[in-house]
């Protein structure tokens, strides 16, 4: 269509305008985050979300964590290593793999009703077998029977749904490509743990025990992970979340060439696992919930639902939907997501108890998610009852344990405009403010057996006291060596008070100024590595004195990331901490709290 040249004059000016005036919208949305150094719009569909599936699934499926008539201890997907299983024998498995009763739209419809927003499938595990059509020929379309493609068919149900995929990629650990690392593991059955020994120098094969193993990194990377990332982000529609697993032996040239297909998506989400220096967009602690949460980061608890990731036939050990629940709960009121696993079958069967816990769960959902998603952390460190969670100018209080007296104590000065029962949000519950907290006057009984929320719209920003011990000197006593810290009572977890590798034993000694009635402990240490906890243990022996001598309370053992602890309330001044770690203690925070 001809326009003429001073209306296309005006025009073209209009159209500049409208162009910067787009692009700084676009910066703006863009802006890096404050969490991480991350885009918000990219993480801000996550951080709503809170709950995730995860999905542990593949050849391993079919031993089920059994190898020549013998259970291999500790594992289902580690089964392979864990068992040193050849090569050539454990792609055998492959022909035994035809989960027919695989129903793509069935696994997505139960995480959506149970109140999931995100899947993170395994798309490849350390075994090397992928669950969708590659180049590489060890994988489920070209090896198995089954010949379907499980990423095609859970992709499209996760599009049906509006659910959120992700998949898991093993980038460096592969026991079936040759030139891959394998973690050397061993099973203590005398203490019935896992010892992982960190693979030594730069030498890939080690930590093989198969010849077939051997071989060039740097052409497993360029020939295998490459391609196959490529492949997932071409043949799959939008992939949300890439979960990278055991960086061992990743250096940054490795880990460059992965990044530079990441890179090619800049909604992507992805962990902080991928090695070479790399930090990833969140933090995975796995199996294990911190005691205050990664705060300032973005941060994900992966754990199972019984004790191993794959289906093993003979774990037996499920947690309860009230565990469960109240791990998401406790999880979301320090600032995280929880990501819950479960193990198909070989017959592409979720678990029954999986299936039983996660409807469970949804029902909770669908009457207080409310209380869930979009929430951010608690202003309160310790609550004896339960936790609570946050979004604008509410405060949910989640009540794990109902008041005998039906008086819910909750240590806010602020005043409170409104409280009631999530359930109940016509029925006003009366609130009182005594000693700077807020007492709110309950019903008999709770409204649910597993969590209770009492909602609480309240003015101004959070009033909380800081717990008695908050920036008292601590006596540090090593032989008749005294020095003072305030390291560990100063409220930053970055400041870390050492006693150094040759010292195996310490007391911490703290003066309250009076005595007060403590009923829980908060210990936070620095030493869970990204997430990751180390192989690190330290023995906390909390005691008090009763004006004549020493009585212990509780004996504490963390694993490198803390503990907060409740106890039977005890009157006392003065409270000491013995910490035993044959690495030489350390600790990053001591929070002592009064019972409310």
């Amino acid at each position: 269509m001809y326009m003429p040249f001073g209306i296309r004059r005006v025009s073209l000016i209009l159209f500049i305008a409208l162009t910067c005036f787009i692009q700084k919208g676009v910066a703006q949305n863009n802006e890096k985050d404050t969490v991480k150094g991350q885009h918000y719009d990219k993480m801000q569909w996550w951080r709503e979300a809170k709950f995730g599936m995860f999905i542990h699934w593949g050849l391993y499926s079919v031993p089920a964590g059994v190898y020549n008539g013998k259970e291999i201890p500790f594992t289902g997907e580690w089964i392979m290593n864990m068992g040193k299983i050849p090569v050539a024998e454990y792609k055998n498995y492959a022909k035994q793999f035809n989960p027919l009763k695989f129903n793509a739209d069935e696994w997505v419809k139960l995480a959506k009703d149970a109140g999931m927003k995100y899947i993170v499938l395994t798309s490849k595990h350390h075994d090397g077998f992928a669950l969708f059509k590659s180049e590489y020929p060890f994988n489920i379309v070209d090896a198995t029977p089954f010949k379907r493609d499980v990423v095609k068919e859970l992709a499209a149900a996760c599009r049906k749904y509006d659910m959120k995929l992700g998949l898991y990629y093993s980038q460096a650990q592969d026991w079936t490509a040759p030139g891959a690392t394998a973690m050397i593991v061993h099973w203590d059955s005398t203490n019935k743990t896992v010892k992982v020994i960190p693979n030594p120098g730069t030498n890939n094969n080690c930590g093989h025990w198969d010849s077939a193993q051997n071989g060039d990194m740097d052409k497993y990377i360029d020939t295998k992970v490459v391609p196959q990332l490529r492949e997932l982000f071409s043949n799959y529609g939008e992939i949300s979340v890439l979960w990278f697993d055991t960086p061992e032996g990743i250096k940054k040239e490795y880990a460059d060439k992965i990044m530079a297909v990441v890179n090619e998506h800049p909604n992507l989400i992805y962990n902080n696992r991928i090695g070479g220096g790399y930090k990833g967009d969140l933090e995975t602690p796995e199996q294990f919930i911190p005691a205050t949460g990664f705060p300032g980061k973005n941060w994900e608890s992966c754990m199972t639902m019984n004790d191993t990731w794959g289906f093993k036939r003979t774990d037996t050990n499920w947690k309860s939907s009230k565990v469960l629940l109240q791990n998401l709960i406790d999880i979301a009121s320090k600032g995280g997501n929880y990501l819950l696993n479960v193990g198909p079958t070989s017959e592409g069967v979720i678990p029954e108890m999986s299936q039983q816990n996660l409807h469970e769960i949804g029902n909770w959902m669908k009457l207080n998610s409310e209380a869930i998603y979009g929430t951010k952390a608690s202003p309160f460190p310790y609550l004896s009852w339960g936790r609570a969670t946050v979004k604008g100018q509410k405060i949910y209080c989640h009540v794990f344990d109902w008041p005998k007296n039906s008086k819910l104590v909750v240590p806010l000065g602020n005043k409170i405009v409104k409280a009631y029962l999530l359930t109940d949000k016509d029925q006003r519950l009366k609130t009182a403010i005594v000693n700077g907290a807020n007492i709110i006057s309950l019903p008999a009984n709770p409204s649910d057996p597993i969590a209770s929320i009492v909602v609480l719209e309240y003015e101004g920003t959070p009033l909380v006291t800081p717990p008695p011990s908050r920036g008292k000197r601590v006596k540090v006593i090593l032989g008749n060596n005294i020095s003072i810290t305030r390291a560990i009572t100063d409220g930053t977890p970055k400041t870390e008070w050492k006693a150094g590798k040759d010292i195996k034993i310490v007391t911490l000694e703290i003066d309250l100024g009076k005595d007060l009635e403590i009923n829980a402990v908060g210990l936070i240490e620095s030493n869970a590595a990204d997430g990751i906890l180390l192989n690190r243990k330290q023995v906390h022996d909390l005691q008090y004195f009763d004006g004549k001598s020493w009585k212990s309370i509780i004996t504490i053992l963390t694993n490198g990331a803390g503990q907060l602890k409740g106890f039977p309330v005890v009157k006392a001044s003065k409270f000491r901490l013995i910490i035993n770690n044959n690495d030489g203690p350390s600790l990053a925070e001591w929070d002592l709290y009064k019972a409310e």
